[in-house]
């Protein structure tokens, strides 16, 4: 049985990139942009390859950039795969249920934190609507809570 070597990290930056090209993140900015502030936070935070890896590829099934079906045959190592379906939210699914699948899933928690951070940036909410600032102040705390994290000192 012949063993297929898994993507590079760049290898995996590169293809994030290609997914989400053309996608803008709430503040009009490249999604691109988000993607490698979540990989450099999860680094920054100690996280290993696959961690950023995953980080890399964490909004790819969620935001339909690529499928389950992709991820599923990628040439990644299992535990990358785990940790980016673990933070994959799923319609309708109560925050109680994403949150505790992320706590369950090994080295998904640093990717959600560093998600998590750069989300709620305030120098990133700043840019949006006041409706819009609060609705995603509010539901990053509640996420940071259901995870276990206190929120930051203002």
């Amino acid at each position: 049985m012949t063993h297929t070597p898994e993507l590079t990290l760049a290898e995996v930056e590169t293809l994030a990139r290609a997914a989400h090209e053309g996608q803008t993140d709430k503040a009009g900015r490249p999604y691109a942009e988000h993607l490698r502030a979540v990989a450099e936070g999860v680094r920054a935070r100690g996280g290993d390859d696959e961690q950023i890896a995953a980080a890399w590829l964490h909004d790819s099934v969620e935001d339909d950039a690529l499928s389950e079906h992709w991820l599923d045959q990628a040439a990644l190592s299992r535990r990358t795969k785990d940790i980016v379906l673990a933070v994959t939210k799923r319609a309708g699914e109560p925050p109680e249920a994403y949150a505790g699948r992320i706590l369950a899933t090994p080295g998904a928690l640093l990717v959600k934190e560093a998600d998590l951070a750069h989300n709620a940036d305030p120098a990133r909410l700043a840019v949006l609507d006041e409706a819009t600032r609060k609705r995603l102040t509010e539901k990053y705390a509640t996420m940071r809570a259901l995870l276990g994290r206190v929120e930051p000192s203002l």
